[in-house]
């Protein structure tokens, strides 16, 4: 077993695990992330989709070995942090996941944690709302409910600038 250390969500973490260990699996058992799904297992469906040093890959297939000194965003790191103290502090949502809730976008859940990865890459990397770059962003993850079209709705939603100021002026400035 060998020591690795990561940035994952924000967070500097370490897995003393073997180096051929699915990045995945240390997502899920190690680090009790578990809103990353294994879908196929094979690379196929996109459903474990993580963001690695901003690029997204399929946490089945990336040997841990490959994430040491990386970044890793999960879904779990898309919300901001809790508001203010109450009787049920929720964290922000990214305005991504606001967009898939207000379109129907999430259905049966086992797509939507990688659909969001892939469509946070594209959001980052500065995609706007045209559906062909859209349906290019994320043609790396299946989904068996949607038809897609829920799903292109809520990004080509997130990548308006109403919806990012919306989400800038709820978490104080980052979005």
């Amino acid at each position: 077993m060998s020591i690795y250390r990561f940035v994952v969500n924000g967070a500097e973490t370490e897995v003393d695990v073997p180096g051929m260990r699915r990045l995945l699996d240390v997502l899920r058992e190690d680090l009790a992330l578990t809103g990353t799904k294994e879908g196929c297992g094979e690379g196929e469906c996109g459903a474990c989709t993580v963001l690695l040093d901003g690029a997204p890959v399929d946490a089945c297939l990336v040997p841990i070995c490959q994430a040491d000194g990386a970044d890793v965003r999960t879904v779990e790191g898309l919300a901001g942090p809790p508001g203010p103290p109450g009787p049920a502090p929720e964290a922000t949502l990214d305005a991504l996941q606001t967009a898939f809730l207000q379109t129907g976008g999430a259905q049966c859940g086992i797509c939507t944690p990688g659909m969001l990865m892939s469509a946070r890459a594209y959001l980052d990397a500065g995609g706007g709302p045209d559906e062909d770059a859209i349906r290019d962003a994320i043609a790396g993850n299946l989904c068996r409910c949607t038809g897609y079209t829920k799903i292109i709705d809520a990004i080509a939603l997130a990548a308006t600038p109403a919806a990012t100021l919306a989400t800038r002026e709820r978490t104080g400035g980052t979005a």
